[in-house]
């Protein structure tokens, strides 16, 4: 394998998951009597320009697909953190009804609806066509198809689309070619315009002993480091970023052509850089044992759950998260030690987590079982998800969150 950046030939192992179902590859009933298929998870450290990948084990286009059941708008700190996104942007930019603003994996329109409240010009680009369909609804403009140079030059050269503000949540970890997908946006920028990506830190995830954000959906684990690089060969600078607790401390980065002249580069960009060095981020050292911490939650969460069903106690789970699925299937558990798991969000209920085979379920469910604990698999929801269920404790349940270490509430 080579790195999606530099083609340097990638020989460091940063973490190995065994095997594992794409994480949102959730089941019907009559799918569980089928063969499930299973990829390797196995992530590499580029010891050239430190870019954390996995390889295209599942193609992009079988994983972003019309039956895709990621949907943003089921989150309420989500759509909240979009539209003070929507506020902040237009109050530093000055976007008006002549401005265009573009986002890169739009979904279901869960962020440029508050654009569009605004009376400005919006257009989502978005591959999974159930999830644009939701958006489209809202008024929302947008194309299903994936992003990349040769749609950008189409837009712009076909189309006459520049955008005044181009923006990805969630996305740049996403893309398989992330030379092309930096390249697009160089394409479609207008002169002036910026660019705002955000995507969880690789830092946290290290520090944080956050595996179980690694999935067959994420290619690449990004530092500000290694993005700045990748940025910068395709013409664009970095002009500022800021640290976000969003998806337990992600990176928003602020970007604009190298030509342009008309915005200042903060002193948050050097601020950064010198805080990753200084942690050793351009290190292999600094990538080292990460293996043996995921092991220790494994152990520990395995163990817990095996003392409870001895003790007889009903285990359930909160949130059917891609993450979630990571920590299942890398633990080994199965639907024998957690009876079900409940999640807001309805293309997932009636179905079954991948691998592990847990029946989803709706919150009433979980009131009517009352389990004695409910393991909170997105932890990063952890506030959100307790203060929603603060009701279990009526009945003397409890919560457990596993990562950064198991934690009982």
């Amino acid at each position: 394998m080579q790195c999606r950046f530099c083609k340097t030939e990638l020989n460091n192992v940063f973490i190995d998951l065994v095997n594992s179902p794409a994480s949102n590859s959730f089941l019907t009933g009559e799918q569980l009597n089928e063969p499930e298929a299973f990829y390797p998870l196995k992530v590499f450290t580029c010891h050239n320009c430190f870019l954390v990948q996995v390889d295209e084990y599942k193609k992009s286009d079988a994983i972003f697909d019309s039956n895709y059941v990621y949907f943003s708008s089921y989150s309420t700190s989500w759509l909240q953190h979009a539209s003070n996104y929507a506020d902040r942007m237009t109050e530093r930019f000055g976007y008006n009804e002549n401005s265009q603003v573009i986002e890169l994996a739009s979904n279901d329109g869960y962020l440029l609806q508050y654009f569009l409240q605004k009376g400005i010009k919006v257009m989502g680009i978005e591959p999974t066509a159930n999830t644009a369909e939701v958006a489209m609804a809202k008024g929302i403009k947008t194309i299903i198809e994936f992003f990349g140079s040769e749609l950008a030059d189409r837009l712009r050269n076909s189309w006459d689309v520049k955008a005044d503000l181009l923006l990805g949540n969630n996305v740049l970890a996403h893309v398989p070619d992330i030379v092309d997908f930096v390249m697009g946006m160089k394409i479609i920028l207008a002169e002036e315009g910026v660019i705002t990506m955000e995507f969880p830190h690789l830092m946290q995830l290290v520090d944080n002993n956050q595996f179980d954000t690694i999935y067959h959906e994420h290619f690449s684990y990004l530092s500000f480091y290694t993005v700045k690089q990748i940025f910068e060969a395709q013409g664009l600078e970095m002009f500022d970023v800021e640290e976000l607790p969003t998806h337990g401390g992600s990176l928003r980065i602020y970007a604009k052509h190298q030509e342009d002249k008309s915005k200042e580069v903060t002193a948050n960009v050097a601020t950064l850089l010198e805080k990753e060095i200084s942690k050793g981020i351009n290190s292999l050292v600094y990538y080292d044992h990460f293996q043996q911490k995921a092991l220790k939650v494994k152990l520990d969460l395995t163990e817990f759950l095996i003392n409870q069903k001895r003790a007889g106690k009903k285990v359930a789970a909160y949130g059917a998260a891609a993450k979630g699925n990571t920590l299942l299937n890398y633990c080994g558990i199965k639907n024998d030690l957690i009876d079900f798991v409940v999640d807001a969000n309805p293309h997932k209920q009636n179905k079954f987590l991948p691998a592990s085979h847990i029946p989803v379920m709706n919150e009433a469910h979980l009131k009517e079982a009352r389990p004695d604990v409910v393991i909170i698999l997105p932890w990063n929801l952890k506030d959100e998800i307790t203060a929603q269920l603060a009701y279990i404790k009526d009945w003397g349940g409890r919560f457990v969150i596993p990562i950064p270490s198991l934690q009982i509430l």
